[in-house]
C-alpha cells in the first residue's frame, strides 16, 4: 500500500513539473511575442545603437570637462566661480590612492573587476525590492553605469533610461577598460558644494591634495556621492559619518583593510578645513539657489506651496530633492555663464549695517560663530529682483554659515499684521479711518494697556495686538493666510490655521526673503514677483538657457494695497519706529516683535527699494533691548538712507477717498513699543519655536 503510494506521489509531481515547464514555456512565448509585436524590440535597438554612437564619439577629452560655470554681478562683474577648471584637478588612474579605489569598489560595486559594465543580479534584486516596497531600497547601479549616467544621461527614473545606461555602460568597458573607467570616474563624481572629483573635494574640504588624506578621511569623502544632499558634510555632517562608517565596515568585511586600521579610521574625528578660495558666500549659496530652481522649471518641475495631506506633501518633496540634486549637478559642470541682479555696492552696505549695528554683541559659540544673528534682503521695487542678501554677520571663515535670509524660518511677530490682516480687511470695505477698539479679548494676549476707540490707522502705527486679533477673527485664518500661501510662503502648515497667526505666532515663521517679497507687492499695488537673482542663464558660448521675466500675479487689491501703505508711512513718523525714516524720502513699513524679544522685525519700502531686516538668535532667546523698532530699524534705517543717496523723492500714489493730509496722531509719552505684551499662558502662543 505505501509503495502504491509513493508511485502515485511520485507520478502527481512529475506532471506538476511537467505543466510548470509547459507555464513557463508559454510566459517566455507570451513575453518574446509580446516584445517584438508591441515594438520594444525596435525601442531597445534604437537605444543600443544611440548608446554605441555615445561612446564611440567619446574620447578621453570628453570624461575632462574644462568648462567653468561663472556668475556675474548686475555690473558684468565676475563674483564667482561655480566650480574650477576639471583639468587643473584631474588625478591620473596611477595617482588615485587605493584607498579611494577599494573604499568606492566595497561600497558601490564589489563586483567591479568582474563584470562587463552591468550587474544583472543587482539589477535584479533593486527591480525586486522595488516590487516588494514599492520603493527603491537599493541600488542596481555598477560604477560604469554611474558613471554613464553622470557623463551622458539624466537622473530620470524610467525603463528607456535604464536601458541606455546598461548599453552605454558596457559599450565604456569594451572601449577605456577597468583602469580609465575608475579614471573617469574619480574625476567626475559630484562631492557636493561644488566639488567634482576627489581632488576638488579634497582640497575643498580639507585643503589637502587626496594623496595625503587617511583612511578615515577619505571614506569621509567616498560617503558624499551616494547622495550629495543628504550626506554633505557641511550641512548634514552626521549624515557623513554614518555612512563612512558603513564604507569602512564593507571595506573590513572585504578584507582591504586590517581590524586596526578600521579601529583606528572609525575612532578619527574629522575637521573640515575648507579652502579659503572655495568659500561660498551669501550672494553665492542664494544665487546657486536661484539658479538651480529656474533649471528645474526649465525641466517642467511645478512649484507647490499648499498640499491636502501629508502623504501628499511628502511624494512631492522627494520629486523636489531629486530634481534639485539633478539640476544642481548640472549647474557645476555645464559650464554656464549666469548673471545675476546683485548690486555688489548695495551688498557691501547690507553687510556693514548689520555688522556695525551689532558689533557690541560679541558673545561667540565653541565654533566661533556669533550667537546674536542678523540677515536682511533688499529687492528692486522697479524689477521685483533681489539686489542685496545677507545671511549673517561677517567674521574669520570658521566654516559654513548659515544664510538665515532664506534657509532660517522664525516667527514675524507684528510685521505679519499687514500681509494677513489690515490689507485684505481694507479689500472688504474698512479703511484707514475706519473705527474699531483696542479692547481685552477673551483668550487673546494680554496687553499692558488698552486705548479703547481708535482709527485702524492709529492702531497700525501704535501696532495694537487687540485690534489685529479681531479683524483677523472676522477674516477667519482661512482667508488670512491665503494670501500668504498666494506668495509662496513655504512654512505654512496646517497648525498655523488659528488667531494667534494674526500676531505671528506660526509653526515655524517666515523668512526675511518672504517677508521682504510680500512687502515688495503691497508697494507694487498688490502686484507679487517671484524674489529671484537670476536674469539670465547661457551657455558658454552665449546661448541663451533660461531667460527669467518677473511676471506679475494679483494678489492684493490696487486701493486695498495703497490704504496699507498710507498706514505704514505712519509707522516711521509717529509710530513703533518714530524716527527712522529715510531722510528726505517718503516710506513705510512694519515693525514686529515675538514674545520675550526674541527676534525682532522691521519690513519697510521706498518707492524704489523694499529691504527687510531680522535680528535674533540661532536658538530663540530673550534679548532685553531686542524690539523691531530698535536693532532692525536701525540696520535697515542706516542701509536704507545709504542706498537712496542722490535719488529723488518719490511719493506714493494715493488711494481713493485719501485726504490729501491725513490726520496724524501723536502717541502719548508713555506709549509703550509694540508687542510689549505679557507672556502668554501655554495655552496660547507657544514662544519657544526653534528655527528651522
Amino acid at each position: 500500500m505505501a509503495k502504491k503510494q509513493k508511485k502515485k506521489t511520485k507520478y502527481r509531481a512529475f506532471w506538476i513539473a511537467v505543466r510548470i515547464q509547459i507555464a513557463l514555456m508559454l510566459l517566455i512565448m507570451l513575453g518574446v511575442a509580446y516584445y517584438y509585436g508591441g515594438g520594444y524590440a525596435k525601442k531597445i535597438d534604437a537605444l543600443h545603437e544611440e548608446a554605441r554612437l555615445i561612446v564611440a564619439q567619446s574620447n578621453e577629452q570628453t570624461f575632462k570637462a574644462n568648462q567653468t560655470s561663472l556668475v556675474y554681478d548686475a555690473n558684468g562683474k565676475l563674483i564667482s566661480t561655480v566650480k574650477a577648471e576639471k583639468d587643473v584637478y584631474y588625478v591620473t588612474y596611477d595617482k588615485i590612492p587605493a584607498d579611494f579605489i577599494d573604499a568606492m569598489i566595497s561600497v558601490e560595486d564589489k563586483k567591479f573587476w568582474t563584470h562587463k559594465g552591468y550587474d544583472l543580479k543587482a539589477i535584479i534584486r533593486a527591480a525586486v525590492s522595488v516590487i516588494r516596497k514599492r520603493e527603491i531600497t537599493q541600488g542596481g547601479s555598477t560604477i560604469t553605469q554611474q558613471l554613464a549616467r553622470t557623463m551622458f544621461l539624466s537622473n530620470e527614473r524610467t525603463w528607456q533610461r535604464k536601458v541606455e545606461e546598461i548599453f552605454i555602460a558596457r559599450e565604456l568597458e569594451e572601449k577605456y577598460g577597468k583602469e580609465k573607467i575608475l579614471e573617469f570616474y574619480f574625476n567626475n563624481i559630484y562631492f557636493a558644494n561644488g566639488y567634482y572629483g576627489i581632488e576638488a573635494a579634497s582640497q575643498g574640504y580639507f585643503s589637502r591634495h587626496c594623496d595625503e588624506l587617511s583612511l578615515s578621511e577619505v571614506t569621509f569623502l567616498c560617503a558624499i556621492p551616494n547622495s550629495p544632499t543628504n550626506n554633505d558634510p557641511v550641512n548634514n555632517i552626521a549624515n557623513t559619518y554614518k555612512r563612512r562608517d558603513k564604507i569602512l565596515r564593507n571595506m573590513l568585511s572585504d578584507n582591504v583593510i586590517s581590524e586596526s586600521r578600521y579601529n583606528e579610521a572609525k575612532a578619527e574625528s574629522i575637521s573640515l578645513k575648507r579652502t579659503t578660495h572655495t568659500k561660498i558666500d551669501y550672494v553665492e549659496t542664494f544665487t546657486y539657489y536661484c539658479a538651480t530652481r529656474e533649471l528645474m522649471k526649465l525641466r517642467g518641475f511645478e512649484f507647490r506651496y499648499k498640499f491636502s495631506s501629508k502623504e501628499e506633501q511628502e511624494v512631492y518633496d522627494a520629486a523636489y530633492k531629486q530634481l534639485y540634486e539633478d539640476c544642481q549637478a548640472t549647474l557645476f559642470t555645464a559650464g554656464y555663464r549666469i548673471y545675476t541682479s546683485i548690486d555688489l555696492e548695495k551688498q557691501d552696505q547690507l553687510q556693514k549695517a548689520i555688522d556695525t549695528n551689532l558689533a557690541q554683541y560679541g558673545e561667540t559659540d565653541e565654533d566661533g560663530r556669533y550667537l546674536l544673528q542678523s540677515a536682511g534682503v533688499c529687492i528692486d521695487n522697479n524689477t521685483g529682483r533681489v539686489v542685496a542678501i545677507v545671511g549673517g554677520r561677517t567674521q574669520e571663515h570658521v566654516g559654513y554659515t548659515l544664510n538665515r535670509a532664506y534657509q532660517s524660518y522664525r516667527q514675524p511677530g507684528s510685521s505679519i499684521k499687514p500681509l494677513i490682516v489690515y490689507t485684505p480687511s481694507f479689500e472688504r470695505g474698512l479703511t484707514p479711518d475706519s473705527i474699531v477698539e483696542d479692547k481685552k479679548i477673551e483668550n487673546a494676549p494680554k496687553q499692558n494697556s488698552y486705548l479703547g476707540e481708535m482709527t485702524i490707522r492709529t492702531a497700525v502705527e501704535k501696532s495694537r495686538n487687540s485690534v489685529a486679533w479681531q479683524l483677523f477673527a472676522e477674516l477667519s485664518p482661512k482667508v488670512g493666510l491665503e494670501y500668504l500661501i498666494n506668495m509662496n510662503f513655504n512654512k505654512i502648515v496646517r497648525d498655523d490655521y488659528y488667531l494667534p497667526a494674526s500676531l505671528g505666532g506660526f509653526t515655524y515663521g517666515a523668512s526675511p526673503l518672504e517677508m521682504a517679497s510680500a512687502y515688495a507687492a503691497v508697494e507694487n499695488d498688490g502686484f507679487y514677483r517671484i524674489p529671484t537673482c537670476i536674469i539670465k542663464i547661457t551657455d558658454a558660448d552665449g546661448n541663451p538657457i533660461v531667460v527669467t521675466e518677473q511676471e506679475e500675479k494679483a494678489v492684493y487689491d490696487r486701493n486695498a494695497a495703497r490704504m496699507m501703505i498710507s498706514c505704514m508711512e505712519g509707522v516711521l513718523t509717529v509710530g513703533t519706529a518714530k524716527g527712522k525714516a529715510i531722510p528726505n524720502m517718503p516710506c513705510a513699513g512694519k515693525t514686529g516683535t515675538t514674545n520675550d524679544n526674541k527676534d525682532g522685525w522691521f519690513v519697510g519700502f521706498s518707492y524704489y527699494y523694499t529691504t527687510s531686516i531680522w535680528v535674533g538668535y540661532d536658538t530663540p532667546k530673550k534679548l532685553d533691548k531686542l524690539q523691531g523698532g530698535t536693532f532692525p530699524a536701525t540696520i535697515w534705517n542706516q542701509f536704507m538712507t545709504a542706498i537712496h543717496e542722490g535719488l529723488s523723492p518719490v511719493d506714493f500714489l494715493k488711494y481713493i477717498g485719501q485726504e490729501e493730509e491725513p490726520p496724524a496722531e501723536e502717541p502719548p509719552e508713555d506709549e509703550e513699543e509694540e508687542e510689549d505684551i505679557e507672556p502668554l499662558d501655554e495655552d496660547e502662543i507657544e514662544d519657544d519655536e526653534e528655527t528651522n
